[in-house]
């Protein structure tokens, strides 16, 4: 097989494992600035989003804009970025949006980011 082929064959896993990295849930509550509790199927478990701090003095604006942007049973994708206490750390995209909420937090002003841009 040439390097086309071997190309051809990477795109075609991509296509198929892509789908197993994006998990789709429903908001169920905004619990805090970057903690979520959300509903897969008939599991519900807690998601912190990845990649951002929020600081103390911006906690009630951030989990305000949160809540107006991800009203209760609200559909998001999740992109897992790994998990720390116990908790699965991700990028939260709601669908139909392009852009994932701890980018928009930080667009908002209500968050820093902690890990490089995707």
């Amino acid at each position: 097989m040439g390097r086309h082929g071997l190309g051809v064959v990477l795109a075609l896993m991509l296509l198929l494992v892509q789908p197993l990295l994006t998990h789709a849930a429903e908001v169920l509550q905004v619990r805090e600035a970057t903690l979520l509790q959300v509903g897969d199927r008939n599991r519900n478990y807690s998601v912190r989003l990845a990649c951002i701090e929020v600081s103390p003095d911006d906690q009630q604006l951030a989990i305000d804009w949160l809540r107006q942007a991800l009203p209760r049973r609200r559909r998001v994708n999740l992109r897992p970025e790994g998990s720390a206490d116990g908790l699965l750390l991700a990028r939260v995209t709601p669908i139909g949006d392009e852009q994932d909420l701890g980018a928009a937090l930080v667009d908002e002003g209500l968050a820093h980011a902690t890990c490089p841009p995707v």
